[in-house]
C-alpha cells in the first residue's frame, strides 16, 4: 500500500454509509409512524440507484475521468447526507437524499473500483482492492452501530435518528477534499465509448459471465444478512444472541476476511476458487439445520464470501484494462442482485419452506461461482 491509496480507501470505507440506510428505516419508520413496507423504501432507494446509474456512470468515467466522478460521487453524498444533519426533513425529502446518496455510492462504486488499479503497484491490484473492500465492509460495520453509539453524545443524542448523519457529513467532506488533492495518471480507452458500447462488452462471454456472477453473489449476500438470525431464533436463541452470532459475525469474518487479503500477495484466480469453495461450504453448512454446523457455515461464509467480489472484478477488469470503467458500470449495475435473488428466498419460506433450507438459494448461487472460478484462468504472458 502507498499514500496514493489513502484517500481512495477513505472513500470506500466511506461506501457503507449507504449500507446503513436499510437497518436504519426502522428507527425512522418510528419516527414518522411508518408501516414497514414504506418504511424499507430506504434500502429500495438504494438499490434502485445501482440499477439505474451504474452503466451511466462507467460511460461518465470513460469520457471525463474516474477521478472526476469520484469527486461527483463524494459530493453528491456530502449534500446528501448534509439535509438530515443540519434539519428533519420530510419523509419524501429523506427518501430523495437516500435516493441520492445511493446515486453518489454508485458512483463511487464505479469509479472506485477500477481507478484502484490506477494507484497501485504493479501486481498489487488485486491485494489492494481487496483491502479497499475489507474498507468498506468496516464502514458498513461502523455506519450501522454508529447511530447507536452517538446515542450518548450531547447534541447528537437529542438529534436521534439523525445523530450520526453529522459525523457522515464531516467525513464525506474531508474525503472530498484528500481526493480533490491527488494526482493520477488513470488509464484510458483510446476513444471512449457510448452507452451502447459499454452493453455490448456483454457480447463477450467472459463479461457477461461475470456480471451475472456478481449479481448472484450480491444477492447471496443479502440472503446471509437477511436471513442468518432468523435461521438462528428457529434454535431458540434469542434474537440480540441470533443477531450477535449471524449477521454480525458473519460481516465480522467477512471484513476480516478481506483485510487479511489486502494485506498479502496472492494469485487472484487461486484465491478466487478458495472464496468459492468455503463461501459453497458455508451457505451448504447453514442448510442442515445443525446448529453447531450453521455457526461453523457462518465463519467459514463470511470468509468465503469475503474475497469474490475483489478478486472477480480484479480479474475481470485485467482482461481489458482499458476499459475498466465500463466495465465497473456494467458490474456494479448486478448488485441488484441484493434486491432480487433474496426474494426468491423469501418466496420459499412464504411457501413453507424452514429458513435453513432455503438457504438452498445461495448455495446454487456458490455453485454457479465455484464452476466460474475453475474457468478462470491467468492471462499468458506477452
Amino acid at each position: 500500500m502507498n499514500l496514493k491509496t489513502l484517500p481512495i480507501l477513505l472513500a470506500f470505507l466511506l461506501m457503507g454509509v449507504a449500507d446503513a440506510m436499510g437497518p436504519l428505516s426502522e428507527a425512522v419508520g418510528k419516527n414518522y409512524q411508518l408501516s414497514t413496507v414504506v418504511a424499507t423504501l430506504m434500502a429500495s432507494a438504494v438499490f434502485i440507484a445501482f440499477a439505474v446509474f451504474s452503466v451511466p456512470g462507467g460511460w461518465l468515467a470513460a469520457r471525463i475521468g474516474k477521478k472526476k466522478v469520484l469527486l461527483l460521487g463524494l459530493g453528491l453524498n456530502t449534500l446528501a447526507v448534509a439535509v438530515p444533519a443540519f434539519t428533519t426533513p420530510p419523509y419524501a425529502l429523506l427518501l430523495v437524499c437516500v435516493f441520492f446518496l445511493g446515486v453518489g455510492t454508485t458512483f463511487l462504486q464505479v469509479a472506485g473500483n477500477p481507478i484502484m488499479r490506477d494507484v497501485s503497484a504493479e501486481g498489487k491490484y488485486s491485494r489492494n482492492l481487496a483491502l479497499a473492500q475489507g474498507f468498506k465492509g468496516v464502514g458498513s460495520v461502523s455506519a450501522n452501530y454508529l447511530p447507536v453509539l452517538v446515542g450518548s453524545i450531547g447534541v447528537l443524542a437529542v438529534m436521534g435518528w439523525r445523530g450520526a448523519f453529522p459525523i457522515y457529513f464531516g467525513l464525506m467532506a474531508i474525503a472530498f477534499v484528500l481526493v480533490a488533492m491527488m494526482h493520477i495518471d488513470e488509464t484510458k480507452a483510446d476513444e471512449p465509448p457510448g452507452i451502447g458500447e459499454s452493453l455490448a462488452l456483454l457480447k463477450n462471454p467472459v463479461f457477461a459471465l461475470a456480471v451475472l456472477g456478481i449479481f448472484l453473489y450480491v444477492g447471496s449476500e443479502v440472503c446471509m444478512a437477511t436471513f442468518l438470525k432468523p435461521t438462528l431464533e428457529a434454535f431458540d436463541m434469542s434474537p440480540d444472541r441470533a443477531k450477535l452470532l449471524g449477521t454480525v459475525m458473519f460481516f465480522g469474518f467477512l471484513a476480516f476476511g478481506r483485510i487479511v487479503a489486502g494485506s498479502i500477495n496472492i494469485n487472484p484466480h487461486l484465491f478466487f476458487r478458495l472464496s468459492a469453495l468455503l463461501g459453497l461450504a458455508g451457505s451448504g453448512l447453514v442448510m442442515t439445520g445443525d446448529q453447531t454446523l450453521t455457526l461453523i457455515g457462518v465463519v467459514l461464509g463470511g470468509l468465503g464470501f469475503a474475497n469474490i467480489w475483489p478478486m472477480l472484478f480484479s480479474i475481470t477488469v485485467e482482461e481489458k484494462p482499458e476499459r475498466a470503467s465500463e466495465l465497473s458500470g456494467l458490474m456494479c449495475m448486478a448488485i441488484a442482485g441484493g434486491a432480487l435473488v433474496p426474494q426468491v428466498m423469501a418466496k420459499l419460506i412464504d411457501n413453507g419452506m424452514a429458513h435453513s433450507l432455503a438457504f438452498i438459494v445461495p448455495v446454487i448461487c456458490f455453485v454457479y461461482l465455484t464452476i466460474l472460478s475453475f474457468r478462470s484462468k491467468p492471462k499468458p504472458a506477452a
